[in-house]
């Protein structure tokens, strides 16, 4: 197993959302200048805004895309709503970042209300552009589900940071 799958292993990325892969391209996500490391804890305060979402690989004729979700709402102990959908951005080209994608589900800020949550962002390659499906749902979503019926593969990188509901005394 690649050491920068590790970490999404010890994280229970790999198993609760993914199934195991080799990473084949780099992904960079930043909130406000902070890069995203595998977990790694923002306040909720902090990743309110879109991320920039930088990919690293392909080439301007290569299309990927980017999901964002919550595996454990509503709290880690009982996901019983696993996986909660954040984000969805398609057809982004290889060597620019997820601004040149489309947006298929608009970016919903995180709001832990229970527990310390990993938020997951895993990148596919596409085979060609292509029309993805908005899921109907939110909750009860599954990213291997979306990339079977997709037909996205395995994915090609994947980070997860962690985040807790904010106390008014920390937001200071």
């Amino acid at each position: 197993m690649s050491r920068t799958a590790e970490p999404l292993i010890v994280g229970r990325v790999i198993g609760d959302v993914l199934d195991s892969f080799i990473p084949s391209i780099n992904m960079s996500v930043t909130f406000n200048n902070k890069q995203v490391f595998n977990g790694h804890e923002f306040y909720p305060s902090t990743v309110a805004t879109k991320p920039r979402v930088e990919i690293q690989g392909g080439d301007m004729r290569t299309f990927f895309t980017l999901v964002m979700t919550d595996p454990d709402v509503p709290g880690p102990s009982d996901p019983y709503l696993r996986e909660h959908l954040h984000w969805i951005v398609t057809d982004i080209p290889g060597t620019t970042d997820a601004t040149f994608g489309r947006e298929v589900v608009r970016y919903e800020i995180a709001r832990p209300n229970i527990g310390i949550h990993r938020f997951v962002f895993v990148l596919f390659k596409q085979k060609h552009r292509q029309i993805i499906k908005s899921p109907s749902s939110r909750d009860n979503f599954s990213t291997r589900n979306f990339s079977v019926e997709n037909d996205l593969g395995l994915p090609v990188a994947a980070v997860y940071f962690n985040a807790q509901r904010e106390t008014a005394a920390r937001r200071r």
